[in-house]
């Protein structure tokens, strides 16, 4: 049994979020006790299992000293075997005590910077290759570095009389062939390049309409509304907002589209997988790791509207059975490397590798 502590300084609900809370009530899950550090105003505090014990801290700032202190009577107090972090603040404010014989791990899901916030931990975590050979090149030591990839949870059953709902709800042609997409409305998601490559397209797909149905909210929301309108696919465009629960939704699609210009890993792409829906991704840093262009997913180039638009056109062209295909081969890709206990029995090999002996 390992007991851990788990600290997440965000305040959002993004992918690296969702993994903290998917990780950390699967340990639970497998036997091993495990408190999550979290901030009191994050969503994550809502969205746990009530089985997880929560700790509520500021994190206000990477200075928030109070918060530090707190952190550092906390592993005195209930000395556990790990202590994992999670993205620079939660990990810069992280200090052991003196004599304390935890091992820190710090969990990196993109390229940050090192100094300052990483280099006091005892291991670090990249979830993808790409990201230990940065840490490395980094300067840590690279027998230190592990790369164990995310995992996805099986989707839940959707009920038709849901569906039906929901598209009512959305207002969904009801014969509709819909392109769907999820994500934070920030520039480097791409979500402007999926609309004008939407714009390029036809208005129907053998004779359905051609809807993009997009989960998600952000800062450019207001914008790319507003650009839907100026492209003249507004009418053709829901716009879903930010959604805890997005089955319904991946229900709701007949193919997924990842438009990132940057994404270290891509947690929507081994979502939609898992929900058996083809892929189209631009060939970001998370995609060309994890799709083979072609057999499990397609990709699209980076930040160019209209080569999307033309990939885009080419999932469109495939067959059904084409298309269930991909989605098949996708979901095959998330069973065999990106399982829940693949994961956890890779951070728990991990913990028992390094724990320090008494």
């Amino acid at each position: 049994m390992v007991s851990s502590i788990h600290v997440l300084g965000s305040h959002q609900l993004g992918g690296a979020d969702r993994f903290f809370i998917r990780l950390v009530e699967a340990l639970h899950r497998a036997g091993h006790p495990s408190l999550a550090v979290i901030r009191a105003d994050s969503p994550v505090a809502q969205v746990f299992s009530p089985e997880i014990e929560q700790v509520h801290l500021p994190m206000a700032s990477k200075w928030d000293l109070y918060s530090r202190w707190r952190l550092t009577r906390l592993i005195r107090q209930r000395q556990p075997d790990v202590v994992q972090t999670y993205m620079g603040r939660a990990t810069r404010l992280t200090r052991l005590p003196a004599g304390s014989q935890a091992l820190h791990v710090a969990r990196l899901g993109g390229y940050y910077k090192i100094d300052g916030y990483y280099r006091h931990a005892h291991a670090w975590v990249g979830n993808t290759r790409d990201i230990c050979d940065f840490l490395v090149k980094h300067g840590l030591p690279a027998q230190r570095v592990f790369h164990i990839g995310n995992f996805v949870p099986e989707p839940r059953q959707v009920g038709a009389d849901e569906l039906h709902a929901l598209r009512a709800h959305l207002q969904l042609d009801a014969n509709a062939f819909v392109v769907f997409a999820l994500g934070r409305m920030v520039v480097k998601k791409g979500f402007q390049d999926l609309l004008e490559a939407f714009a390029r397209l036809e208005p129907s797909v053998d004779g359905r309409p051609l809807e993009l149905l997009i989960a998600g909210d952000g800062s450019q929301r207001e914008a790319l509304v507003e650009s839907a309108r100026r492209l003249g696919v507004a009418a053709r465009v829901r716009w879903a907002g930010w959604q805890n629960d997005t089955t319904p939704y991946y229900a709701l699609g007949d193919v997924f589209v990842c438009p990132s210009r940057h994404e270290p890993l891509g947690n929507v792409i081994l979502e939609a997988w898992q929900h058996r829906l083809p892929v189209l991704s631009t060939c970001n840093e998370g995609a060309r790791e994890l799709v083979r262009d072609g057999e499990n997913a397609m990709l699209a180039p980076l930040a160019d509207p209209a080569g999307l638009a033309t990939a885009l056109q080419a999932m469109l062209a495939l067959s059904t059975a084409e298309r269930e295909r991909l989605a098949d081969a996708g979901h095959a890709t998330v069973q065999r490397e990106h399982h829940e206990t693949a994961v956890v029995e890779a951070y728990l090999a991990m913990y028992e590798q390094l724990r320090p002996r008494p």
